[in-house]
């Protein structure tokens, strides 16, 4: 009598696994606890390494996002409903940057956003861009302004990443799109209150 053997390989199984979403079963695995982490090709990395690095960034301005939603309210439902998009996008980046299988950035989403974009700009009274305005002003505008710059952060951060690991363009492009959308955003929320953009004074201080 012949040992039966397995048809599928030990490379099937890992592929198959992946394909599969995995159930969160606990917030404290304790696989942590000696400075690594996964990443989506089951490959383990030290916390510090850039593509790691480039995650924590992203979950920041994702946070960030989260206290733009919750700052904009009903008042602005619409582009509450958009930051929610954004975030959601955020983690399919994020995914996509530490080799998960399941998802990618889409073109959708980079077309998506600068639509929206366009139409903020759109909306802005004549001459809004003619000087540099300092951060800040309302509340909520200046929350989204704080996110305009972790934004512009994670930028950099993909932008070293790239330099050892292959980054798609797109990904880039999404980033760079969203800081222009959150300029417009924070100018547009500015306006709608009424508030009065304080520019950037050319005088050297006194």
């Amino acid at each position: 009598m012949t040992k039966s053997t397995s048809t599928e390989t030990a490379s099937q199984k890992n592929k198959k696994s992946q394909g599969t979403p995995r159930k969160i079963s606990s917030i404290s695995t304790k696989t942590g606890d000696a400075g690594k982490t996964g990443l989506g090709s089951g490959d383990r990395v030290l916390k510090s390494s850039p593509s790691i690095e480039v995650v924590g960034t992203l979950d920041e301005l994702n946070s960030w996002l989260g206290v733009v939603a919750a700052a904009l309210g009903v008042e602005h439902k619409t582009y509450q409903n958009q930051i929610y998009d954004i975030q959601s996008v955020l983690f399919h980046l994020g995914a996509e940057l530490i080799g998960s299988p399941l998802t990618e950035l889409s073109k959708i989403s980079l077309t998506s956003l600068e639509k929206r974009a366009t139409s903020i700009q759109d909306a802005l009274k004549p001459g809004w861009h003619t000087t540099f305005l300092l951060p800040g002003g309302t509340l909520v505008a200046s929350y989204v302004d704080v996110s305009r710059t972790v934004c512009r952060r994670a930028e950099r951060r993909i932008v070293d990443l790239h330099q050892s690991q292959p980054v798609r363009p797109i990904v880039l492009q999404y980033l760079n799109r969203l800081s222009d959308y959150l300029y417009l955003l924070r100018c547009h929320l500015n306006h709608a209150a009424e508030y009065s953009e304080k520019p950037f004074d050319r005088t050297t201080p006194q």
